[in-house]
């Protein structure tokens, strides 16, 4: 049994994992996450212990983990942030290989592998790739990153459970209002996975004697042309579909959809479109069709994931 942190374990995809491995019982491994503050509300409700900390302050991390005998660590910290402040992955990340007891541990990455021509696209790949140099630099820490294509949860929302953003992303696939706007050909394959079936995967890992330096896993993979014509089949009604060009994308523009407007109070628009336009592109150049020696769904079978028409029908259909 091993005693496991999760920083960033009370939202989004860290409170799926800490969830997933509770669910693995209390005599397999227990669980602990690392806040900035203490929540005895949400512990309770989450049930599992929330330990404060000072994630600037890297001797302070290692006191927290040396302290509960953490002998893994799964990083949620979310790796992107409005305000444009650095996220704490390099701290923990050198914390746990400076902790006398913590000897493995799982870096936030959580999408696609990123290289340095991507940075500037969006603020999370520079701190990624910095992430990725403070792992190559550990000493005594085995380590891996989950790659695991676009979180599929955002087109289930509310109605399939999950801890990512309550409101439904409705960029390429505005199903509320049976509208799209297909990233280039709509041809190009990509890699869809459900926040509960990464969490599965990641609890599951914890058990495996060798991890590798990357770790891919998948739900499912289709087109934004299959994933539409899903998206249709679910809710019986044909979508108003515009398809909007590399070129278009590149000049940082994509098709307005109407589910699009009421987040613009929160988002400015041109920011939201260009978000479109970024992902669009890596969507049609393959940045999402993950091709990997191996799936670490292979080694797992027993772990059945969600597929995307699962997730429309179990949402849309009625």
């Amino acid at each position: 049994m091993a005693i496991i942190a999760v920083p960033g374990g009370t939202g989004n995809v860290g409170r799926s994992i800490v969830e997933a491995i509770l669910a693995t019982g209390k005599d397999k491994h227990q669980v602990k996450i690392l806040s900035r503050k203490t929540n005895p509300a949400l512990e309770s409700e989450i049930g599992a212990p929330i330990l404060a900390v000072d994630y600037s302050d890297v001797d302070a991390i290692v006191k927290v983990l040396e302290d509960n005998n953490i002998n893994t660590v799964i990083s949620g910290i979310a790796m992107h942030s409005m305000d444009g402040s650095r996220p704490n992955e390099v701290e923990v990340i050198r914390a746990a290989d400076k902790s006398k007891v913590t000897k493995r541990l799982i870096s936030s990455e959580w999408g696609t592998p990123m290289k340095e021509a991507d940075i500037g696209a969006i603020p999370s790949i520079v701190h990624k790739l910095d992430a990725q140099k403070a792992l190559e630099q550990t000493t005594d820490l085995e380590y891996t990153v989950f790659h695991n294509g676009f979180f599929m949860d955002y087109w289930g929302i509310p109605a399939v459970k999950s801890h990512m953003a309550r409101t439904p992303l409705v960029n390429w696939l505005d199903i509320p209002n049976n509208a799209a706007a297909i990233p280039g050909s709509g041809n190009v394959p990509a890699v869809f996975t459900h926040t509960t079936d990464v969490a599965k995967f990641v609890a599951a890992s914890l058990d495996l004697p060798k991890w590798e330096k990357e770790t891919f896993i998948y739900g499912d993979k289709l087109t934004w042309n299959e994933f539409l014509k899903l998206a249709e089949e679910a809710k019986g009604a044909k979508f108003t579909v515009t398809y909007d060009s590399v070129e278009k994308m590149k000049a940082g523009e994509t098709s307005e959809l109407p589910g699009q407007a009421p987040l613009f109070q929160f988002i400015p628009k041109a920011v939201l479109l260009n978000y479109a336009a970024i992902f669009g592109q890596w969507f049609e150049n393959g940045t999402f069709d993950l091709k990997p020696e191996r799936f670490l769904n292979e080694d797992l079978p027993d772990i059945k994931p969600l597929t995307v028409k699962e997730m429309l029908n179990k949402a849309w259909k009625k």
